[in-house]
C-alpha cells in the first residue's frame, strides 16, 4: 500500500529537511531549558512550564466562537500567529537584559528560551502560522 503524500498526510509545506532542522532545533532547547531549570530551581521552573503552555492558550480566545474541525476560530488567529512567532520568543529573551534583577531577568530568559522551544517543535511536527480563516498554511 503506498502512501500519498498530497491528500492531506503532511501538515506544513515545509521540507523534510526543514522539519527536521527544527526537530533538532527542539530537542536542544528542550534539553537547555531542562538544565536551567534544574540548576535554577524555583522560578526558572515556573517560567519554563509557562513558556511551554503559554502559546497555545490563545486556542481559548475562540472556543466560544464557531469554527470548523480542523480549523481555529478566525478570532484567535492573530494572537496564535504572534505567539507563534520565534521573533517574538527571541525578543522575551533578549528583554532579560533590561533587569538589573538576576531573580528577574533569569526567569524571564527561560520563559522565552521555552517559548521558542514550543515554537520549534511546533515547527518540527508541521504546524505552522494560520491562514485569516484558521486553516494551517
Amino acid at each position: 500500500m503506498t502512501h500519498d503524500a498530497t491528500k492531506g498526510a503532511i501538515r506544513s509545506s515545509a521540507s523534510r529537511q526543514v522539519r527536521i532542522a527544527w526537530g533538532l532545533l527542539s530537542a536542544l532547547l528542550l534539553i537547555w531549558a531542562v538544565f536551567e531549570a534544574a540548576k535554577y530551581g524555583g522560578w526558572v521552573i515556573v517560567a519554563v512550564v509557562a513558556g511551554i503552555v503559554v502559546p497555545d492558550l490563545s486556542f481559548l480566545v475562540g472556543l466560544s466562537g464557531p469554527h470548523q474541525h480542523g480549523r481555529l476560530s478566525p478570532q484567535a488567529v492573530p494572537l496564535y500567529n504572534l505567539l507563534h512567532r520565534p521573533v517574538v520568543a527571541l525578543l522575551v529573551m533578549l528583554s532579560c537584559l533590561v533587569p538589573d534583577s538576576p531573580a528577574i531577568a533569569v526567569p524571564l530568559f527561560n520563559f522565552g528560551l521555552a517559548w521558542l522551544q514550543h515554537i520549534a517543535s511546533d515547527r518540527a511536527f508541521g504546524f505552522g502560522l494560520r491562514t485569516a480563516d484558521g486553516r494551517q498554511r
